[in-house]
């Protein structure tokens, strides 16, 4: 047994003190992603559901400028990886899991809070098979639907529903959507994660058109085009990977993202 802390430092190899060295952008920006995923529980709990599902897509808007900052300055370390997980866990598992049950499963009752329930267990489960198959995995494709996407359909689907003026309490659909949704994060359909179109190159001028013209059908109408984008790149992922489409097509070339090999060690012995 050791007694102390000073004593697990006698029994370093070098017998040298160990500190942590880690980049702070990238994880300032990550703890960020945190803050929006508790500000969202808070807003459920007092029902300022709004707020909640709006803290989520910030949450996600973070998620995306954490990875590719780290990537893009090569400030990727495993502490980044592991505390990027566990602040998805709570911004994208939980916090829609909560936001879902207030907003619409409560009358279900043991039903209600076990689907809020099943689609927080999928999500983590998730980010778990996620972490143990970087590096296995082609960069280009995710396995199961991403978890900041399933938590963008779930903000998004209540922005939907208060344009629309739709009746969301004991909804069925609801409750279906938010099964369906925990099932296709751990399924093994190939969702297109984007990251080799290089955004730091010229590219051809109709990817300019097309960014365009989804600027322009997300302003018609942000809060319902938001859940109509999400929810067709869900299904879309579901429907090709159930009649297995496109598994034979050409590999795609290799992320432009992807970090550079490193055994760089977040513990460092400090220097006296």
């Amino acid at each position: 047994m050791v007694d102390s802390f000073d004593e697990l430092e006698e029994k370093t190899k070098s017998g040298k003190r160990l500190g942590m060295y880690v980049y702070i952008l990238p994880n300032l920006v990550t703890i960020g992603n945190l803050f929006c995923g508790f500000f969202s529980i808070i807003k459920t709990f007092e029902k300022d559901y709004k707020a909640a599902a709006i803290a989520i897509v910030v949450a996600a808007i973070f998620d995306q400028l954490d990875g590719r900052l780290a990537r893009l300055t090569r400030a990727t370390s495993k502490f980044g990886a592991e505390l990027d997980s566990l602040c998805d866990a709570v911004s994208f598992g939980v916090a829609p899991g909560m936001l879902m049950y207030f907003w619409s499963l409560q009358p279900f009752g043991r039903l209600g809070y076990m689907a809020s329930f099943l689609f927080a267990a999928c999500g983590v489960l998730r980010l778990a098979r996620f972490n143990v198959q970087v590096g296995v995995v082609e960069k280009n494709y995710f396995q199961g639907l991403p978890i900041p996407m399933a938590a963008g359909i779930i903000a998004s689907a209540f922005l939907a529903f208060e344009d629309m003026g739709w009746p969301a309490e004991g909804n069925v659909a609801l409750l279906v959507v938010t099964i369906l949704l925990a099932f296709v994060m751990v399924s093994n359909f190939r969702y297109r994660s984007f990251k080799d179109i290089d955004l730091k190159q010229r590219l051809p001028f109709r990817y300019l058109i097309a960014g365009v013209i989804v600027l322009f059908v997300v302003a018609l109408r942000p809060e319902v085009m938001l859940f109509v984008l999400f929810f067709g790149y869900a299904a879309l992922g579901a429907v090709f990977g159930i009649f297995r489409w496109g598994k034979n097509r050409k590999q795609l070339p290799a992320s432009v993202y992807a970090p550079a090999n490193t055994n760089e060690n977040d513990l460092q012995e400090e220097v006296d």
